[in-house]
């Protein structure tokens, strides 16, 4: 089925179109959640939640061409992971009035597999993580991400920077240690 004929279906209240839109979008659901949330049990709950509200909430969705109801899915399921680590109080945020200056070294992924990029940024600390990911995959304004968040601009660009510098650390030290 393409993403117009699920989204039809599921507005016609068809269970197939619910399961077609299962198969093609928990993979990518599930990789969302992950790099929020560090608890596969947590990801699990996530993505059964946002199934829920995408499903009760499909009528107020306006189809805009293919990739809309996996970017839109996509949302509710980042929007979901930041209220699942909200409701057990897992975000710490560093309240910094001065934005550092960012350091120019980005380190070479190329020879890192997927897998591991993930597990490195699933394992930096929730509010650097919950900031990376809005503003990298999510493509969100610091001004966005700080409404969302409830947090200052420049925290959550100071958030973004102290990621960018931990997970720069990381990743060195993960070529080093797998370094043949």
């Amino acid at each position: 089925m393409t993403e117009q004929q699920i989204v039809n279906g599921i507005k016609n209240h068809d269970r197939r179109a619910m399961h077609a839109m299962y198969d093609l979008l928990a993979g990518h659901a599930m990789a969302t959640a992950m790099r929020y949330l560090a608890d596969r049990d947590d990801c699990r709950d996530v993505l059964q939640e946002g199934f829920l509200k995408a499903f009760s909430h499909m009528g107020d969705f306006h189809y805009r061409g293919e990739g809309s109801l996996k970017a839109w899915f996509s949302r509710i399921i980042a929007n979901e992971s930041i209220n699942q680590l909200k409701r057990h109080a897992r975000i710490t945020f560093l309240d910094a009035e001065v934005v550092e200056e960012p350091d120019d070294e980005t380190p070479d992924v190329t020879h890192i597999p997927p897998g591991e990029i993930n597990s490195i940024i699933a394992s930096l600390p929730a509010g650097y993580r919950i900031v990376f990911n809005q503003f990298v995959f999510e493509h969100k304004s610091h001004k966005e991400i700080a409404q969302s968040l409830g947090i200052k601009e420049n925290s959550s660009a100071s958030q973004l920077l102290r990621a960018k510098r931990l997970l720069a650390k990381m990743i060195n030290q993960y070529k080093q240690e797998h370094d043949d």
